[in-house]
């Protein structure tokens, strides 16, 4: 299946909903051509696919055909895609390991299918945790051993002297030991407040935690915290623990690391069980150089599932490009979305490396000024953004209650627009500006020189009716080489003065402070949906770093601490408790599905930002010193208004300088756009929310 556009002429090309997406924004009339051709080759696709395969649904379920299946008569069914190879062959503990015993037989198209009929007795030849290898022979008359594309279960050796290099196994348990779902999939939140984990550090011993350690340990405390989805990172089979899953090998196995299929089954079902909407980081961007347990070179050819020479190799990941043209490569990456959520129940995904897809660049040594020509130009990887197209579209179709986020830095108009407006169909963008700018901040600028309007404006600097996803820091920031907010805070005193029985120190003040402050800004302003990653919800100290050869393969730094926030006696407590309380009163105002915060006040002299969003004001006093009674804001409501949220209460780390009880009366006359004003005392350092009396 080529690239090519269509034949139409771009301009005849029906968009359903393509006007309501350029009168939103009229600067989109002079590209509408492109969006248009864009379309055009969406159709081409999709009419490929229903000539080829009926239908979309058919097409995305190859994973019932392609790979190994024992059938119910146990007899077994293989099937390949290998368009380069010159035979194929299987071989495994099953045949004694003989590499030419057990041919495939050669079908149209590059396919391949073999049959094996029952043992005499009725049983399988192959059995579970069966090893198996698929054997190619190239056009050198090389066999090459390779791991089938679609393997479900995927091991490392127990005995590293063994070497790394994953061994495919049989997944195929009895019936009694399938697990079985018991509680219903969770409907899309309203406000997606997602905690990002990574199964593997949420333990707090020295190893690998496992799928059921997180499922009975760490779900309670996310929902204790008051979030409603997860993001579980580092899930298809990866070649190194340290890629923090970006060298995926096998896109259909679930990591062996922590465990077992039917184990993850259970993580997801008890994530359920607890009201959790569990989310996967979909690694669709690029796949591991590994020969002997990946993709690369299958067939034994430069292709396959892979552009050809330069264009199918990324120059900074050290990793391979899909050619999103090629019509099996579809089948194989779209039924890759289905496979887990209809082997795993995940409802919902973050793709991963967006930026990468869309452009020719890979989105390296390119700064997105938001010129519209950078859109819209030959940089655009066309067949990247219309798989991405295909990929929401189907998903949307099929799972009404899916949510997809994009990883993209760019900014490309319609991103987080439906298909038909000419978008690329995902809900959510991550804002990926909003920790940039946090960490630039922390690292460069004193805090009286901090500039409030600047960060008004990254909080706020997003398309009209594109979601944003809004964090203070994610897995990046926490990985060895940056450091986390709460690090960039404190790290000169986290191992001295953490304890509250140490003398007070004006560096662990400031920093719980600013911490507190920095993610209720984000949270409320930043976005529509709000990311967390594992522990920073409690400041954690040191940095995430996985075992490997610089660091002796110690498991020091990939694990959580969860001790520091369960000791009473220390101060992590108070991020942990305003974190709680900050989603617990989001549950209760809506701000990330309301309409997004109108800023009515930044003053560059006092440090102060005033808005409202969801019928409640927000009040940021950033300065370090200073503090004001009596300070007038703007508020919409008139009435009494009472206190809801204040970061300088002494549950939150504070100096308990306000009195929460203290009814604030509103003056029925204008201020700062708003219709009323109301007066209020703001001491330094402090954040306030406010909600009218009912």
């Amino acid at each position: 299946m080529g690239g090519k556009w269509s034949s139409m002429d771009p301009l005849q090309v029906e968009v359903p909903e393509l006007q309501a997406f350029l009168e939103r924004d009229p600067y989109l009339k002079p590209y509408e051509k492109d969006i248009r051709r864009r379309y055009a080759l969406f159709k081409d696709y999709i009419e490929k696919i229903e000539a080829g395969d009926g239908n979309l649904k058919n097409f995305s379920t190859a994973y019932d055909i392609y790979g190994i299946h024992i059938n119910k008569d146990n007899s077994v069914t293989a099937r390949e895609w290998a368009p380069g190879a010159q035979e194929l062959f299987l071989t495994g503990d099953f045949n004694g390991w003989d590499k030419t015993k057990t041919p495939y037989k050669k079908l149209e198209y590059g396919k391949w299918e073999l049959h094996l009929p029952p043992n005499p007795d009725g049983s399988s030849p192959l059995k579970h945790l069966s090893e198996v290898k698929i054997i190619v022979k190239d056009h050198n008359n090389e066999l090459l051993e390779r791991l089938s594309p679609w393997a479900t279960y995927v091991t490392q050796p127990a005995d590293r002297s063994e070497g790394t290099t994953f061994k495919q196994r049989i997944w195929h348990p009895n019936p009694e030991n399938v697990y079985k779902f018991h509680h219903p999939k969770p409907k899309k939140p309203e406000s997606l407040r997602i905690y990002e984990c990574h199964v593997g550090i949420a333990t707090q011993e020295l190893r690998v935690g496992t799928y059921l350690e997180f499922a009975k340990k760490t779900i309670p405390r996310i929902v204790k915290q008051g979030y409603n989805a997860i993001q579980l990172m580092a899930i298809m089979e990866h070649a190194y623990y340290a890629s923090f899953g970006y060298q995926v090998t096998s896109f259909y196995a679930a990591s062996s690391r922590y465990g077992t299929p039917e184990e993850l089954k259970e993580l997801v079902d008890e994530a359920h069980a607890h009201g959790l909407y569990v989310l996967l980081d979909m690694v669709h961007s690029h796949a591991s150089k590994n020969t002997l347990d990946g993709l690369n070179m299958f067939d034994g050819t430069d292709s396959c599932f892979f552009h050809t020479g330069s264009r199918g190799q990324h120059p900074l990941w050290d990793s391979r490009l899909f050619n999103y043209a090629e019509y099996e490569v579809l089948r194989f990456l779209l039924s890759n979305l289905r496979w887990y959520i209809s082997e795993y129940g995940f409802d919902g995904f973050r793709f991963d490396g967006v930026t990468s897809m869309l452009y020719h660049s890979r989105g390296f040594g390119q700064g997105f000024s938001g010129h519209y020509d950078e859109y819209y130009s030959l940089n655009v990887d066309v067949e990247g953004v219309v798989y991405l197209m295909l990929a929401n579209h189907m998903l949307h179709d099929i799972y009404p209650e899916i949510a997809t986020i994009a990883e993209d830095v760019s900014g490309m108009p319609g991103v987080c627009r439906p298909v038909a407006e000419g978008g690329v169909g995902f809900d959510y963008r991550l804002g990926m500006a909003i920790p940039d700018k946090w960490i630039k901040l922390l690292k460069e600028t004193k805090d009286e020189d901090w500039n409030v309007g600047d960060i008004c404006w990254t909080l706020s600097n997003r398309r009209w009716m594109e979601k944003t996803v809004a964090y203070c820091e994610s897995h990046d920031q926490a990985l060895v080489g940056d450091k986390t907010i709460a690090f960039w805070l404190m790290d000169k005193e986290m191992y001295t003065h953490m304890s509250s029985l140490s003398p007070p120190s004006n560096i662990i003040n400031r920093g719980i402070a600013l911490h507190n402050m920095i993610m209720l800004i984000t949270h409320s302003l930043g976005g529509e949906a709000y990311l967390n990653f594992m522990g920073n919800e409690f400041g954690h100290p040191e940095w995430l770093d996985f075992p490997r050869a610089g660091n002796a393969d110690s498991y020091h730094y990939a694990r959580r601490q969860w001790n520091l926030v369960d000791d009473e006696l220390l101060k992590y407590k108070f991020m942990n408790n305003w974190d709680r309380d900050v989603n617990n009163l989001e549950e209760k105002y809506g701000w990330l599905h309301a309409n997004p915060g109108y800023v009515s006040w930044k003053h560059e002299d006092d440090k102060l930002i005033v808005f409202d969003r969801a019928g409640l004001t927000f009040v940021f006093n950033f300065h370090p010193t200073k503090s004001f009674a009596d300070y007038t804001i703007g508020v919409r409501q008139l009435g009494a208004h009472k206190i809801v949220l204040c970061s300088d209460n002494t549950e939150y780390g504070g100096e308990n300088r306000v009195d929460n009880n203290v009814k604030h009366f509103v003056n029925p006359e204008p201020y700062s756009g708003l219709p009323h004003r109301m007066m209020i005392y703001i001491p330094c350092r402090t954040a306030i929310v406010y909600a009218q009396e009912t």
